[in-house]
């Protein structure tokens, strides 16, 4: 049927601001039931509260969206409540989907999160996190940024930038944060180069040694070395931890590393505990203080607690000195 010039004008006249989504859904039961009475029974509702939410929807439209025979013969859309149905049922789609997209969020099965981390926990943690969000949750968009200097990971994160963040140490008051595991440091040295078991500092003073350029975990395991009364002795530097054992397995000199840094299976290296020992460095995933964590944000801290259990477990594949 088609609508009536009048009708389209009466259309482009409405004011929408009144309407509700419950005026909608009465209309649409109605039209679907052919009563009021009907479509009262349908929505569980009293029939004279449908007939509220249909003259109020009349009143917006400034038009009729039923003919009324009146008895027991079932009312008719006119042709403007013909376009109005239209527009109603596209809009209740549209409702429920947004209504299961929301659910979904709810759920955790779907967002998007951002990610700043950093070498270590890169190459290890952060894949196995990943790999089991992917499982679980596989909707959920992922953004990964991995730092090489801790000032461009902690500025992003400042920024706002990161949903989540890998920090190492504790973080500022600004941030909420998780502790995950404690790392500790130990010696990459050629096989047999020492003795097996925890290795004195005053066994590599003077040592050829490969370090890192000065990040947070460099600067510690400087600390702690210059604390037992040794001089590191750098021929040479980098961030790379993978170029870093490639250089020990050399023989271009030994490394004091976090142990999440090293592979502890490569038969090339032998890694030994350190007396006195470094204090560990703190790994830990934080996020803005007072912010609201989306579902999957909290699923992903959830994970990352639960899988740095491997890692507080880690051992050495030596004793550590008492």
């Amino acid at each position: 049927m088609m609508i009536s010039r009048r009708d389209v004008i009466l259309l482009a006249m409405v004011d929408l601001k009144e309407l509700e989504i419950r005026h909608l859904i009465a209309l649409d039961a109605v039209a679907t039931e052919g009563t009021f009475a009907r479509a009262a029974d349908r929505l569980g509702y009293t029939q004279s509260a449908i007939s509220q939410q249909i003259a109020s929807l009349e009143r917006l439209m400034d038009a009729r969206v039923f003919d009324r025979p009146g008895g027991p013969r079932p009312v008719t859309l006119t042709p403007f409540g013909e376009q109005v149905l239209i527009a109603a049922r596209d809009l209740l789609a549209r409702v429920d989907t947004v209504g299961e997209d929301l659910q979904r969020f709810r759920s955790g099965t779907v967002g998007r999160l951002t990610i700043g981390s950093f070498q270590s926990v890169s190459a290890t943690l952060l894949p196995m996190i990943l790999g089991r969000m992917r499982a679980t949750h596989p909707a959920v968009e992922f953004r990964l940024f991995d730092f090489d200097l801790d000032p461009h990971l902690e500025s992003a994160h400042d920024r706002g930038e990161l949903d989540l963040c890998f920090v190492v140490g504790e973080s500022a008051t600004r941030f909420q944060s998780r502790h995950l595991f404690d790392d500790p440091f130990v010696l990459m040295a050629r096989p047999g180069q020492f003795a097996p078991g925890p290795v004195p500092f005053t066994d590599i003073s003077g040592e050829p040694m490969v370090g890192q350029h000065h990040n947070s975990c460099q600067l510690m395991n400087e600390a702690g070395m210059r604390a037992a009364g040794v001089e590191p002795n750098y021929v040479f530097r980098t961030n790379d931890n993978g170029t870093t054992a490639a250089m020990v397995r050399a023989g271009m000199g030994v490394a004091v590393m976090p142990l999440l840094c090293v592979d502890p299976t490569d038969d090339r290296i032998a890694l030994h505990s350190l007396y006195p020992p470094i204090p560990d460095r703190s790994i830990s995933i934080s996020w803005r203080a007072g912010r609201t964590l989306s579902p999957a944000a909290e699923r992903f801290v959830e994970l990352a607690v639960e899988l740095s259990v491997e890692f507080k477990n880690r051992s050495l594949p030596v004793p550590v000195a008492a």
